[in-house]
């Protein structure tokens, strides 16, 4: 098996560059941004290439500018996949509300390019059995249709503030731009605006109302969770509307609920 000490090895010969020749480029490197850490000596480097010995994080850097490799590929020698991140978050499930901030690399991706001319978007379907064909597109190119106001959200796992509307675990995106409250208008719980909001203690995902000075956070009807009010914009501020959910219908666990439902009802914090 080719270590990746080997690999930078033949990839220094190819660039015919001598061992003096990378240290003294790392140096220059540390000189720029004034921190020696990005310096290789050439005792270190040779090391690197011959003793299976991990470079820094300063120093890969460095050899990924001199060998004129991008990053994340010099990461993948070395046995670290940055495409897995996203899989990998799976690992842990945090019981506070969050925004996720993992963003799209440049990588290829595989997506579908052409869907079943009978789909229906108004249909439930099996989404898989209605693409006809998939095709790789480079990240790079869906940047063009990305919208700084929008940002995305993970409701908590512990989070039952609108369950059983929006089940703990569930994925959101928000719409930075609507961020300013909505009072009435709506027939139905299922057409009121949704809002993702950032409080002294974390994030929540909630209905909203404001009262003068004071936030509302309202939990659905069902939900074990307290109405809680906070100072605003002191104690609580709105990110956003929520525009879309992503939910997974088998994550939540039944004993998280009934622990929830301890909760006093009547219970208002922050006025």
């Amino acid at each position: 098996m080719t270590t990746a000490g080997h690999k930078l090895r033949t990839l220094r010969e190819k660039l015919d560059l001598t061992l003096r020749d990378v240290e003294s480029a790392s140096y220059r490197i540390a000189s720029k941004y004034n921190n020696v850490e990005f310096a290789i000596p050439l005792s270190r480097l040779s090391d690197i290439e011959t003793k299976g010995i991990v470079a820094s994080v300063f120093r890969l850097y460095s050899l990924s500018v001199i060998y004129r490799m991008r990053f994340n590929d010099l990461l993948s020698w070395f046995g670290i996949d940055i495409q897995n991140q996203a899989a990998d978050l799976a690992v842990i499930a945090p019981t506070k509300t969050h925004i996720v901030n993992t963003r799209p690399t440049s990588e290829p991706v595989r997506m579908p390019v052409r869907m079943d001319p009978g789909f229906d978007v108004s249909r439930t379907n099996n989404l898989g059995r209605m693409i006809e064909k998939w095709g790789v597109v480079p990240m790079t190119f869906l940047q063009r249709f990305e919208d700084d106001h929008f940002s995305y959200g993970y409701v908590g796992s512990d989070d039952f503030t609108l369950y059983p509307l929006v089940l703990p675990g569930s994925f959101v995106q928000i719409d930075e731009s609507k961020n300013r409250v909505v009072g009435g208008g709506w027939r139905s719980e299922y057409e009121r605006p949704i809002y993702f909001v950032e409080t002294r203690d974390g994030y929540v995902c909630s209905w909203c109302s404001v009262h003068g000075a004071q936030l509302v956070v309202q939990p659905h009807s069902l939900s074990p969770v307290p109405v809680r009010a906070y100072r605003h914009p002191q104690d609580a501020e709105v990110v956003g509307q929520v525009i879309g959910i992503a939910m997974r219908l088998n994550e939540w666990c039944v004993s998280d609920f009934e622990q929830a439902s301890k909760v006093p009802r009547a219970l208002t914090q922050g006025a």
